[in-house]
């Protein structure tokens, strides 16, 4: 019997690339004996004292879906965290308005509306903060979003950025990449490797 395996994946909502990897992830979890736990990192916070921004985000917009997600994950877990960053991205429900947006998806999620307040506040600033620490704290601020670590059936730790992908794999091919990707990971003296230029994320 294989090895159960934990699959921390620390996301920032607002990046389409994650988004497609998190749905790779949970393709992996149907075919691997892998429980994926939902966590919350900021490139909000990543790109803070930068003398450029990388994410054209100027006014900050990019602090109001985190915050929220920071949120759902404090008060209500891991597993409330996934199912609202589904929702947020149910492109069935899609709208131009911000507000809007997060108040319907915390609703499908069957999550408090009033949270998508939170994205206007400050409140949960330190729990950003404290969840963005951890997910530096396993590769260090070099990278960006997403980031997922694990123990391998070996019982080593391994971490690593992405990967970056604009198709979800399916099934065994799902499968298949996660072997790959920790196995490469995992590989002592491993750190880095680069495909093609990025095609746009497939987000259907």
């Amino acid at each position: 019997m294989a090895t159960p395996m934990i699959a921390d994946f620390w996301l920032d909502p607002s990046c389409p690339y994650t988004w497609v990897t998190s749905r790779w992830l949970v393709e992996v979890a149907s075919v691997r004996p892998v429980t994926v736990c939902w966590r919350v990192m900021s490139l909000s916070v990543l790109n803070e004292g930068r003398d450029d921004d990388p994410e054209g985000d100027p006014e900050g917009y990019l602090w109001i879906p985190v915050r929220v997600c920071a949120a759902v994950c404090e008060e209500f877990g891991h597993d409330a965290l996934g199912r609202f960053y589904a929702e947020l991205w149910n492109r069935a429900h899609a709208t131009a308005d911000w507000m809007a947006g997060l108040a319907g998806a915390l609703a499908r999620a069957e999550l408090p509306h009033k949270l998508a307040e939170v994205g206007l506040s400050t409140a949960y600033d330190e729990v950003v903060r404290a969840s963005h620490a951890a997910a530096m704290a396993e590769l260090g601020p070099h990278i960006g979003t997403p980031i997922i670590a694990t123990t391998t059936p070996a019982g080593s730790r391994v971490a690593f950025f992405g990967p970056v992908i604009s198709r979800v794999p399916t099934g065994e091919r799902a499968g298949e990449l996660w072997d790959a990707v920790v196995t490469v990971a995992g590989t002592p003296g491993f750190h880095e490797l680069k495909a093609a230029a990025h095609a746009e994320p497939h987000l259907d």
